[in-house]
C-alpha cells in the first residue's frame, strides 16, 4: 500500500532539501572567504613591515632603531676582526702628567717645543711629525717685552746693553725659535675648520674648486676656522684639520673626513697630510662617481701615489682601528726633551704630538672604548693607510640594501605561511645565519661593509609576525578542526590536517576511498546476559582497541552504531594508500580480538567475534545533516557494498 503526498508537500520537501544544500554551499563559501581574508591580512601585514624597511633604506622615513642596530653590528664586526700583529709605524709623543711635572704646566713656551722638535729630527731621526694642537696665539715673553721697551727708551744709547739685548733676544722670541725648528722638516700643524670665527693662517689648499663643482659635491663646508700663527704655518711643511663633522647619531667616531671645503679651497685632514709628508708628498687624486642624471657627483676614492683610500660621498673614511687605547707606543715628551728614549723606539717613525694628561686630554667615543684619545684616532688612520687595511662602504650600498630587503620581504611573506612552525623556524634561522655568514665573509675577504642589521631584523620580525598570527588566528581554526574531527581521527592526523587546511573540502565531493564496517556477532544475546553497567564496560572494552587500530592506520571513524563501527580512509586528507591502510587495520582488528577473547575469559565475559567488511570505490564525502546537526560522512553505492560485505561474513562464517 502506498501513500501519496499532496502536491504542496512535495514543494515543501523540495524547498527544504534545496535550502539545506544552499546553506551547506553558503557555509563552504563563507569558510573559503574567511580563509582568503585571513591569508590576505597575513600577506598585508608582512608586506607593510617590508615597506617600512624600504622607506627607511630610501631615506623617506627614519627609524632610529635600525640605525642604532646597524652601528652596533658594525662595532661588533670591528671588534671581532682587530688585527693581531701590526708593524706600528706611528709613535705618540705625549704631554702626560710626568712631562708636566718636569717641564711645567701647559702651555709650554715654544722654545721648549722647538727643542723637542729638534731632538726628534736631529737625535732620533723621525720621518715626520704632526701636531694635534693649534698654535693660534702668539707666545710673548714678558722679559722680552720689557727689554724691548728698555732698548727703545732710556737705554737706547747704551751700546753694551744693545749688544747684549740683540744677543739674548732670539732666545726670548719663542715663536721664531719654534718656526725655525719647523722649517725644512716634514712638520704638519693641525687646525680646526668647524668654528664660526676666522683666526690664524690656513695652510695652502690641496686644490681649488669652482662653485659648480662644489655644489655638486656633498663635502662638509664649514663657516670658519681656527688656525695657526702665520709665522708658524708658513714655516711648517703643511697643515691638516683634525675636527670631525661626521659623527654618527650616537656620537661615536666611526668615520672621519679626509677632505673639507672652505670657500673654494679643498683642505686635507691632519692624518692624510702627515701620511703624505711621511711618504714623500705624493699628489692627491680624487676619484668621483656620478648619479644617473649626472647632476650630482660624489667621492669614491682618494689616491695618494699608489695608495687608494676608499671614502664615502662625504669623504668619510671608516677609521681602521687596531685596538683599544695605548695600542700605539706613547713616549713622554719630557723623556724626548731629555733624550731618555732608546733610538729604536723613534727611528724612522711617524710622530704625533698630543696630550693624555687630565685637563688636556682630547677624549673621543669610539666603537672600542667610550673614552679614547683623539690623537690615537689619527694614529689609527695613518697606520691603516700605510698598511692598506681600510674598510670600504661602497656607493651602491643603499641600492644593495633596498634590493635585499625587497627580496627577503617577498620571499618570507609568501613562503612562511605555507610552512609549519618547525620548518618556518628552520628557514628563518637558516636565512639569518646565511646573512650573517655571507656578510662577515665579505667583511673579512673584501674589506667591504654591507648592511646586515636591517635584513636580519626583517627576517626576525616577519618570522615573529607569522608565528603570532598563526598562534592567535590560525590556532582558532585548528581548534575548530580539532573539535570537528578530534573524535574521529588520531591527534597526529588532526595536526597534519591543520597544516593543510586549504586542502580540506567540507563541501560534498566524489573521491575514491575505502570504507570499513565492523559488527559484533550475537551481540543481542550478549547484551541480554550482562547488567547495564557491565554491558557498558563490555562495549567500551572492545570499541576502544578497534578505534585505536583504525587511528594507527590513518583511518577516520565515521560513527559508532551500537556494537558496530564504520570507518573510512581517503578523507578528509587524501590518502593514496587508503586501501592498504584499511586492510591493515582490518587484519589488526582481527588480531586484537584474539587478545580480547583471552582478557574477556579472565573477566568471565562472553566471548567476542566480529565480522569485517572492506570495500573500495567512488564515494561522496563531506558535511551532511540538518540545520541543527552536521556530520562528516560518506555515502554511495560503494559504501552500501561495504556494509553488505560485512553482513556476508555471517553467511560464510568468517571474520
Amino acid at each position: 500500500m502506498f501513500t501519496v503526498l499532496p502536491d504542496s508537500w512535495h514543494k515543501c520537501l523540495f524547498f527544504a532539501i534545496f535550502r539545506s544544500k544552499k546553506k551547506n554551499h553558503k557555509a563552504a563559501n563563507q569558510q573559503e572567504t574567511t580563509l582568503d581574508i585571513q591569508r590576505i591580512v597575513r600577506y598585508a601585514i608582512s608586506l607593510a613591515v617590508t615597506l617600512v624597511f624600504l622607506l627607511h633604506v630610501g631615506e623617506v622615513i627614519r627609524l632610529p632603531l635600525l640605525s642604532t642596530l646597524e652601528n652596533l653590528s658594525y662595532d661588533a664586526r670591528l671588534k671581532l676582526t682587530l688585527p693581531e700583529h701590526v708593524d706600528r709605524k706611528v709613535v705618540i709623543v705625549d704631554i702626560d702628567e710626568k712631562s708636566l711635572e718636569e717641564i711645567g704646566q701647559w702651555p709650554w713656551n715654544r722654545s721648549v717645543l722647538a727643542a723637542i722638535n729638534d731632538t726628534l729630527f736631529d737625535d732620533y731621526g723621525i720621518r715626520a711629525i704632526g701636531y694635534d694642537i693649534v698654535f693660534a696665539e702668539a707666545d710673548i715673553d714678558e722679559g722680552a717685552r720689557l727689554l724691548e721697551n728698555m732698548a727703545a727708551g732710556p737705554l737706547s744709547e747704551d751700546a753694551h746693553f744693545i749688544a747684549e739685548y740683540r744677543r739674548v733676544l732670539p732666545q726670548l722670541q719663542h715663536d721664531q725659535r719654534f718656526a725655525d725648528s719647523l722649517k725644512n722638516r716634514r712638520t704638519v700643524l693641525g687646525f680646526v675648520l668647524d668654528s664660526d670665527t676666522r683666526k690664524g693662517s690656513l695652510p695652502p689648499p690641496i686644490t681649488q674648486l669652482d662653485d659648480k663643482t662644489l655644489n655638486r659635491l656633498a663635502l662638509y663646508r664649514p663657516r670658519g676656522y681656527t688656525a695657526n700663527l702665520e709665522l708658524l704655518q708658513k714655516s711648517a711643511y703643511s697643515g691638516g684639520f683634525f675636527d670631525n663633522p661626521l659623527l654618527d647619531d650616537d656620537g661615536v667616531f666611526r668615520r672621519v673626513p679626509l677632505l673639507q671645503a672652505f670657500e673654494n679651497n679643498l683642505y686635507e685632514s691632519l692624518a692624510l697630510a702627515l701620511t703624505r709628508a711621511a711618504t714623500g708628498s705624493p699628489d692627491i687624486e680624487l676619484v668621483v662617481g656620478a648619479n644617473e642624471r649626472g647632476n650630482e657627483i660624489f667621492l669614491e676614492w682618494v689616491t695618494i701615489g699608489e695608495r687608494a683610500i676608499p671614502v664615502d660621498h662625504e669623504s668619510g673614511l671608516l677609521v681602521p682601528y687596531i685596538g683599544k687605547q695605548k695600542s700605539f707606543d706613547y713616549i713622554p715628551a719630557a723623556d724626548v726633551l731629555h733624550k731618555r728614549v732608546t733610538p729604536e723606539r723613534l727611528q724612522d717613525k711617524i710622530v704625533l704630538f698630543g696630550a693624555s694628561a687630565p685637563g688636556l686630554l682630547d677624549l673621543r667615543t669610539t666603537p672600542l672604548e667610550a673614552a679614547y684619545p683623539g690623537v690615537e684616532v689619527h694614529a689609527n688612520i695613518i697606520q691603516g693607510i700605510l698598511d692598506g687595511r681600510m674598510m670600504h662602504r661602497p656607493g651602491y650600498t643603499r641600492g644593495f640594501e633596498f634590493i635585499l630587503i625587497l627580496l627577503i620581504g617577498l620571499l618570507l611573506t609568501f613562503l612562511l605561511p605555507a610552512l609549519s612552525a618547525l620548518y618556518a623556524t628552520l628557514v628563518s634561522a637558516g636565512l639569518v645565519l646565511l646573512l650573517l655568514a655571507s656578510n662577515f665573509y665579505i667583511w673579512t675577504s673584501a674589506q667591504m661593509v654591507l648592511p646586515v642589521a636591517s635584513p636580519v631584523l626583517l627576517v626576525v620580525l616577519l618570522f615573529v609576525i607569522q608565528m603570532i598570527y598563526g598562534f592567535f588566528v590560525e590556532s582558532r581554526g585548528k581548534r575548530k578542526l580539532a573539535h570537528l574531527f578530534g573524535q574521529y581521527v588520531p591527534p597526529e592526523l588532526v595536526e597534519e590536517m591543520s597544516e593543510k587546511m586549504d586542502d580540506i573540502n567540507l563541501d560534498g565531493e566524489m573521491r575514491e576511498m575505502t570504507v570499513l564496517f565492523s559488527d559484533v556477532r550475537g551481540f543481542t544475546t550478549i547484551s541480554e546476559s550482562l547488567e547495564p553497567k557491565e554491558l557498558t564496560a563490555y562495549i567500551n572494552a572492545f570499541l576502544t582497541p578497534i578505534t585505536r587500530v583504525i587511528h594507527e592506520n590513518r583511518g577516520t571513524i565515521d560513527k559508532y552504531m551500537g556494537d558496530a563501527v564504520m570507518a573510512f580512509w581517503g578523507a578528509p586528507l587524501e590518502d593514496k594508500q587508503h586501501a592498504l591502510h584499511a586492510l591493515t587495520a582490518a587484519m589488526g582488528i582481527v588480531e586484537r580480538m584474539k587478545e580480547l577473547r583471552r582478557e574477556f575469559s579472565e573477566k568471565q565475559w562472553p566471548q567476542i567475534h566480529v565480522g569485517i567488511g572492506v570495500n573500495t570505490g567512488m564515494m561522496n564525502v563531506g558535511n551532511k545533516g540538518s540545520e541543527f546537526r552536521v556530520d562528516y560522512t560518506v555515502l554511495g553505492d560503494a559504501v552500501n557494498l561495504g556494509s553488505r560485505l560485512e553482513g556476508l561474513t555471517k553467511v560464510y562464517g568468517v571474520d
